[in-house]
């Protein structure tokens, strides 16, 4: 298990990131990635892509309606030439293996995570 040395950060900075409840509508490989999906997500006020390096654990037809945690708020990042509006939440184990985060039951898409 990895330790963790990353520097502390206080409370008022952890409450500035958004995480959101979202669905995904589609998914597809990114041309030349074995690693990366495109997904477009519904987080209820809007939908919108992004980027995720899943694909060599998750195929895209198998990541589709699945509720999944987002970090809504940050900056747009050209990933392959794709704009990346989010970041999904996801584990990986010393294996290597990427495993979502998930809700343990189906919820209203857009809603913050405390």
């Amino acid at each position: 298990m990895e330790q963790n040395t990353n520097e502390k950060i206080d409370f008022d900075t952890f409450l500035k990131v958004d995480l959101r409840t979202a669905t995904v509508l589609d998914a597809e490989k990114v041309e030349g990635s074995d690693k990366l999906l495109k997904l477009k997500i519904d987080l209820g006020y809007e939908q919108r892509e992004l980027v995720a390096g899943i694909a060599q654990n998750y195929k895209p037809e198998d990541i589709v309606g699945k509720q999944i945690i987002i970090v809504a708020n940050l900056k747009p990042r050209k990933i392959r030439g794709i704009e990346s509006n989010g970041m999904i939440l996801a584990a990986e184990d010393a294996a290597g293996k990427i495993v979502l985060i998930t809700t343990s039951e189906r919820t209203e898409n857009g809603l913050r995570v405390h």
